[in-house]
């Protein structure tokens, strides 16, 4: 693999080549969530898809850590190979690995331990506890699985085989949607059918990708002596990894708090009507996240390579078709609701309850693009602090106090209001960050 080109290709033609695996990729991967929710809306009714929306967050906290040491090591990797330092770019390889088994096994303990408590706290009751537990804990094996294939399947792309990192994730999904109708319907395993249809999958994903990296052929690959942590290559992945890290693990919270509000002002139809609202713009987002991580190699191994109009232009050239992306999906939204709804449960009230968040939801959904195209940006450039305020601003530091006070005001339409107001204030704080930071670039001071 060449990886040159990331120097001297034209932009579009690199982008196009490095996004197009990867969104492919990550759609087939969103199959993962798509196609459990569906089965277990069709088979197990809303009261299970109400479930499933409560393991949520727990799913949150452990892809939070596969994010963590993914992100962080494919942007350092990539800004490594630019500077031509392949032998320290095998070293955050080895160090990731290592990560990631680490932070996997301690956090699959406390998820054990406490568990019932978990679940509790993130909305669960007497009819939807049970089966929120059995789902999670037929899923506790594969915690580590997906946090292996996701982590290192970024740094497999990071040093230049996007087309192999979307296979690995092909494969996966496409083990899962097998296996889903097999373990739900044949074998009558409910929703522990689901989970462990994941778990399957995500080994063979787990098994694909470790084997790319022990292949001697490879740019990159394992090494001995690499996969004894060290502090300064521990920092350099955490540094930058965490903002995404925060946010998914912040999205815990927030979830959590969705929750008890929709079942403060709402019923179990607004509950599940939240999981496919999430499911759905889950969806879009997952295009545009394809879109970044193509852009991420670009972009970083330029910024090493100090080739900073490349960067600009890519940067720019990837917003566009974000937005485009995400203008879509709110479109169709808008426009299809109870069509949407209806590809998980045929219940009129929860397609009225789906229909009702997806009108309030995507009213400024077009803008989420632009929001997460320039999180990665930062994150690229291993601007560590500015990418962690960036990506805590749509989901946190506005949308946690509105969801807070709306609901006192507006009631339900104020939990579902908050969404698009948050997306507009992010929007706005982050395209003055975004100005300040090419401002600088273009002066030199990077």
């Amino acid at each position: 693999m060449n990886l040159e080109e990331l120097s001297s290709a034209p932009v579009g033609r690199l982008l196009w080549k490095y996004s197009l695996p990867a969104v492919v990729g990550m759609l087939v991967m969103a199959l993962y969530n798509v196609v459990d929710r569906v089965f277990i809306g069709q088979f197990c009714g809303s009261i299970g898809l109400a479930a499933l929306t409560i393991t949520f967050p727990i799913m949150n906290l452990a892809t939070a850590v596969g994010v963590l040491v993914g992100v962080g090591a494919s942007a350092g990797v990539s800004i490594k190979l630019g500077a031509k330092c392949v032998h320290d770019a095998e070293k955050i390889l080895g160090n990731a690995l290592t990560l990631t088994i680490i932070n996997a096994i301690i956090y699959m303990a406390l998820f054990v331990w406490y568990l019932d408590p978990m679940l509790v706290l993130f909305g669960a009751d007497e009819v939807t506890l049970p089966l929120a537990r059995e789902y999670m804990l037929a899923l506790m094996p594969g915690l580590l699985l997906t946090n292996l294939a996701f982590s290192l399947n970024n740094v497999m792309r990071s040093t230049g085989y996007p087309q192999r990192a979307m296979y690995t994730m092909i494969i996966g999904a496409v083990t899962n949607v097998v296996l889903d109708p097999i373990f739900i319907i044949v074998f009558d395993w409910g929703i522990a059918g689901a989970a462990w249809a994941t778990v399957i999958a995500m080994a063979v994903s787990a098994v694909f990708v470790l084997w790319h990296f022990f292949r001697p052929d490879v740019n990159v690959r394992f090494r001995r002596g690499t996969f004894t942590l060290r502090s300064k290559v521990v920092w350099s992945i955490v540094s930058i990894g965490c903002a995404p890290a925060i946010v998914n693990a912040a999205s815990c919270a927030i979830n959590a708090l969705v929750n008890q509000k929709l079942l403060t002002y709402g019923d179990v139809f607004d509950l599940s009507a939240a999981g496919i609202m999430i499911t759905y713009t889950s969806i879009i987002v997952t295009i545009v996240l394809g879109i970044c991580q193509g852009m991420q190699p670009i972009i970083g191994y330029n910024y090493g390579a100090k080739q900073l109009h490349r960067l600009s232009r890519t940067y720019w050239l990837a917003v566009g078709v974000a937005s485009i992306i995400t203008a879509s999906g709110s479109l169709f939204g808008l426009s299809f609701p109870r069509t949407i709804a209806s590809l998980f449960n045929s219940d009129a009230a929860l397609s009225d309850a789906t229909a009702r968040a997806l009108h309030l939801c995507l009213v400024a959904f077009s803008v989420v693009g632009f929001q997460v195209i320039s999180t990665t940006l930062f994150q690229s450039l291993g601007k560590a602090e500015k990418s962690i305020i960036v990506s805590l601003l749509r989901q946190v530091i506005f949308l946690i106090p509105l969801l807070i006070f709306l609901p006192s005001w507006w009631g339900l339409n104020g939990v579902w209001m908050s969404f698009p107001i948050s997306d507009l204030l992010a929007t706005i704080v982050t395209g003055a960050m975004v100005w300040y930071q090419l401002r600088q670039l273009r002066n030199n001071k990077v």
